[in-house]
C-alpha cells in the first residue's frame, strides 16, 4: 500500500498553489503516494493556471471518501466560512487564518495516521501571527496542537545533508547561556532519529563549535572546552556516531565536498542557515523534527514579489515531497 500524504497549498497570497500544481502535475510523484490535497479548489485551479500545468483530481468530502492506491489525487475543497477573495502578494489575517485552519485539518488526519505525513507549501509568519498564532513559529504551534511536550527541532535539509540546531529563534546575546550538554546531546539525538526515520541506517553527525576558530583553545571563549566537547563525548557514550566540535566556517565544506557527515548540529540559527541557503536556496527543505507526525515544507518563503508570474522554482517543494514520502513509508512499516 502506498503512503498517503496530506498536501496543503500554503498562503494563497504567495507562490504555494503554483508550486503544488507543478509538483502534483508530475506523474512520477502521483505514482509514489496517494495525495490528499486540502485546499480551496479555486486556489488550486489558479495555481495550475499560473504554472500552466494541469492534472485530474477527484473532489471528496473527507479523507474517508478518498481512493487508495491511485494515481489520481483527491481534493477536499477547503474554504473559510466568509468565502471572500484573498489579497495577493501581501501578509493578511485571512491568509494566515486559511493556513492555520488547513493545518488543523491535516494535523488531525496525520495524527490519526489516516494520512502518514504532511507536506505544506510556504506560509507567511506575519500572516499567521495576524490570524492569532501566539507561538514564535508554526513548529511550536504544531506541538501545541498535538499536545506534544517532548523535544522537537527544525531540521534544514539540502539534498542528503541535514542540520539541526541547539537554539533557534532567539537573540545571539542569549545563545551562550542556553548551551548545555543536555541540550546538545538532545539535538544530536533528534537529528539521528530524524535521519533514521528518513531511511538512513547509521547517521554520521558533526557538531559545530560556537566561537570563531572553535575558540582557539580558549582564546576566544571556552564553550567548546567546557560544554560542547563534553556533550559530544556523552553523545558517543550513548551510541551516537557524533564527532566534534568543528569550526563552523569549515565543517560545511567537509560535509558538502567530502560527504564526511550526514547531519550537522549547529549552536544557533544562522550558523547553519546561511551555509545551507548559500549552497542551494531553491533546494532546501525544512523538516519539523521530533514531532509525532512527519511534516515537511520548502525552506524558502512565500515569495510575494513573484506571485502570479509563473516562475516559482519547484525544486525545494520536490525535495520536501521526497522526504515526506520516505518518512510516511517508514510510518507504514
Amino acid at each position: 500500500m502506498k503512503p498517503r500524504i496530506a498536501v496543503l497549498l500554503g498562503d494563497p497570497a504567495g507562490i504555494g498553489p503554483e508550486l503544488i500544481a507543478r509538483l502534483v502535475a508530475r506523474p512520477e510523484n502521483r505514482a509514489r503516494a496517494d495525495l490528499l490535497i486540502i485546499g480551496d479548489k479555486r486556489e488550486l485551479d489558479r495555481g495550475m493556471e499560473i504554472a500552466q500545468q494541469r492534472f485530474d483530481h477527484t473532489l471528496v468530502r473527507d479523507e474517508a471518501d478518498a481512493a487508495r492506491d491511485t494515481d489520481i489525487p483527491s481534493l477536499i475543497d477547503f474554504r473559510l466560512p466568509d468565502d471572500a477573495p484573498y489579497e495577493r502578494g501581501v501578509s493578511t489575517e485571512r491568509g494566515g487564518r486559511y493556513s492555520l485552519e488547513a493545518f488543523r485539518k491535516a494535523l488531525a488526519l496525520t495524527q490519526a495516521n489516516r494520512t502518514q505525513a504532511m507536506l505544506f507549501a510556504p506560509v507567511n509568519k506575519t500572516s499567521l501571527h495576524l490570524a492569532g498564532m501566539e507561538t514564535g513559529d508554526e513548529m511550536e504551534w504544531f506541538a501545541r496542537q498535538l499536545d506534544y511536550a517532548g523535544a522537537f527541532c527544525e531540521f534544514n535539509v539540502l539534498d542528503e545533508l541535514w542540520t539541526s540546531r541547539v537554539t533557534s529563534h532567539m537573540a545571539l546575546k542569549d545563545v551562550s547561556a542556553r548551551l548545555t550538554p543536555e541540550r546538545i546531546v538532545g539535538a544530536v539525538r533528534l537529528i539521528h532519529d530524524g535521519l533514521k526515520r528518513a531511511g538512513l541506517a547509521a547517521p554520521r553527525i558533526a557538531v559545530c563549535g560556537f566561537n570563531p576558530h572553535n575558540g582557539d583553545n580558549g582564546a576566544f571563549g571556552r564553550e567548546e572546552i567546557d560544554v560542547i566537547a563534553p556533550a559530544v563525548q556523552r553523545a558517543r557514550s550513548l551510541g551516537f556516531d557524533a564527532q566534534g566540535p568543528f569550526p563552523a566556517d569549515t565543517i560545511f565544506v567537509r560535509a558538502r565536498d567530502q560527504k564526511a557527515f550526514d547531519g550537522v548540529v549547529t549552536m544557533y540559527h544562522d550558523q547553519g542557515q546561511i551555509a545551507m541557503k548559500l549552497m542551494g536556496f531553491w533546494r532546501g527543505v525544512t523538516v519539523h523534527g521530533g514531532l509525532p507526525v512527519p511534516i515537511a515544507t520548502p525552506a524558502h518563503g512565500t515569495a510575494f514579489d513573484i506571485h502570479g508570474q509563473g516562475r516559482a522554482d519547484v525544486g525545494a517543494t520536490q525535495k520536501a515531497f521526497d522526504i515526506a514520502v520516505r518518512m510516511a513509508a517508514d510510518r507504514l512499516r
